[in-house]
């Protein structure tokens, strides 16, 4: 059994976007795309170990994402069904990353394969895991700098195409955070459009940048130091019912929060884990705060005359 980690990242989300996966020193590799989403990313890292691994009886992947997971062994036949259509009606984000994995998996099958997914919490020190954000993070920023890592050695032979950067050839390992003694080399410029496309470059990536980008870059602004340093931004992004019931159990109101709120003691990052969409126009999100200590959390916002405000917040220390 071969036992592999994949991970992605977007710097923004949507923004400048990586992805890794990691088996070893030897069987590593990443890729990225100037502009994506971080659920595009860990799409990404799944389908290319997949096409990498063709032939692999037993295949064990390691995800902190639970979306990826869950479009596979639970959403999936669902939105095949309804025509990739979601239970409101509304199109499925990323069908065609989604529609390549499923392509993949079903092929694995016909094979006689077992692929296998295994949530694992990010950040958290699980060796693959660390060394899979490591080459996401590592893609991403590179091409927040405007150049592409180095490719790295993949599975075996050579390096292959990396996942998309759209109309553009697309990157694979970051050289400046490779796993372990994984090799490095130095970065090079972005391609240009003309030049060879990459495996995934006919395929649409750009659409998980509706509603739910929306919420999940409010709620990053809630986080920042800038926004948390003036109680009327705050206020413009809450509900006038507004009410959050913290992690201590205290439960706050609107006023309270406003009257007390502050810039963080130390920076906290979001972490997806879900995004609901929910009638009367409203969205859940489920997410990790990741920083000294780490937290699950949900979000509900509402949407009213065009504008996205939380009107409830919940936080649990996570054990």
């Amino acid at each position: 059994m071969i036992t592999a980690a994949a991970d992605g990242s977007s710097l923004g989300n949507p923004g400048p976007t990586g992805w890794g996966w990691y088996i070893d020193d030897e069987r590593w590799a990443a890729g990225g795309q100037a502009t994506g989403t971080n659920n595009i990313g860990e799409l990404s890292a799944v389908v290319d170990l997949l096409r990498q691994t063709r032939g692999v009886d037993e295949l064990l992947i390691l995800c902190d994402s639970q979306y990826v997971i869950n479009s596979v062994t639970k959403w999936m036949a669902g939105w095949k069904r309804k025509g990739w259509r979601k239970a409101d009606g509304k199109p499925v984000l990323n069908r065609e990353l989604l529609e390549e994995l499923d392509r993949l998996m079903a092929e694995r099958g016909a094979e006689g394969g077992v692929v296998r997914f295994e949530w694992v919490r990010g950040h958290a020190g699980h060796p693959l895991n660390e060394a899979a954000d490591r080459l996401a993070n590592g893609a991403a920023a590179a091409y927040q700098r405007g150049m592409v890592p180095d490719a790295g050695p993949g599975f075996g032979g050579p390096a292959p195409s990396a996942a998309p950067t759209r109309g553009t050839a697309a990157a694979t390992v970051p050289a400046d955070a490779p796993p372990a003694s994984a090799p490095a080399s130095a970065e090079r410029p972005a391609p240009a459009p003309s030049q060879t496309p990459g495996l995934f470059d006919d395929l649409d990536f750009l659409t998980d940048t509706g509603d739910e980008a929306e919420v999940v870059r409010l709620e990053r602004s809630l986080l920042s130091d800038d926004v948390r340093a003036d109680p009327a931004s705050v206020a413009a992004l809450l509900h006038p019912e507004f009410e959050e019931i913290g992690a201590s159990g205290r439960r706050w109101s609107r006023d309270e929060v406003l009257a007390e709120i502050a810039p963080l003691r130390s920076p906290l990052e979001l972490e997806v884990l879900a995004t609901h969409e929910l009638p009367g126009d409203a969205l859940l999100l489920v997410w990790r705060s990741v920083g000294e200590s780490s937290a699950l959390r949900s979000s509900l916002w509402v949407r009213s005359d065009g504008r996205w405000r939380q009107r409830f917040h919940q936080a649990t220390p996570e054990a």
